[in-house]
Order: C-alpha cells, then sequence, then structure tokens
C-alpha cells in the first residue's frame, strides 16, 4: 500500500472523529442530548471511540503495535483533543466548557484504549 494510502487509512477514521466531535458541539443551546442521553455518556462514548480509533492507528493498525505506549498516547491525544473542544464550546452561543466533561472524554478514551491493550494481550497469547 503506498504510504500516503496508509496513513489515510490509519488516521482517516481519527480526523473523521474529531470532525464529529467538532460538529456537535457546535451546535448551539443544547440543553439535553436526543434521547435523554445523559451528557456524560454522550462524551465518554464519542471519545472511547476517539481512543479507539487513536489507539489504531499509533499501533499502526497491527495487533503487535498496541503497546503501553500507543495506549498512553491515545489516551493523550483524545484527552488533549477533549481539552480544546470544551474551549471551543467556550465560543458557542448556549454552551460552555466543563471540567466534568473533560473527565468524561478522557474515561471514555481510557476505556476504549485499556479495551484494545487487554484485547491485544489476550490475541497475542
Amino acid at each position: 500500500m503506498r504510504r500516503w494510502l496508509r496513513q489515510v487509512w490509519l488516521w482517516g477514521p481519527v480526523v473523521l472523529q474529531m470532525a464529529v466531535i467538532f460538529m456537535a458541539s457546535s451546535i448551539p443551546n443544547l440543553k439535553r442530548l436526543p434521547g435523554g442521553v445523559p451528557d456524560w455518556f454522550g462524551h465518554g462514548a464519542g471519545y472511547a471511540i476517539l481512543g479507539g480509533f487513536a489507539l489504531r492507528a499509533f499501533a499502526g493498525g497491527r495487533m503487535r503495535g498496541v503497546t503501553l505506549v500507543a495506549v498512553l498516547t491515545a489516551v493523550g491525544l483524545s484527552a488533549a483533543y477533549g481539552v480544546t473542544d470544551e474551549l471551543h464550546q467556550a465560543f458557542v452561543p448556549g454552551r460552555s466548557p466543563e471540567l466534568a466533561d473533560v473527565l468524561a472524554d478522557t474515561t471514555g478514551a481510557a476505556l476504549a484504549a485499556g479495551a484494545g491493550w487487554i484485547w491485544s494481550l489476550v490475541a497475542r497469547r
């Protein structure tokens, strides 16, 4: 596979999920999520997806690439994006940055990346 195509294959889902999160956090005056989904669950789920995609990218799309460093880097990237997303919300009417949201974001990413790491350990045995 050509190098650029491989990079798109690895990082495209990460960028796409970041765009989805950005668009969702750009909705002004959002009081609650559709279907009565709790805010913390929405944050956790969105960032679990991001954390899983980031782990895949940092692991090079290979099970043997899933290392503790890849897991921590994926969680770090996801958490950093969560911080920037909350800062972005400071400029969206009716929205505000919340530390609890960053914690939910980081927790979701850590759960997904941690599950990916455990999965890789089991798969390698």
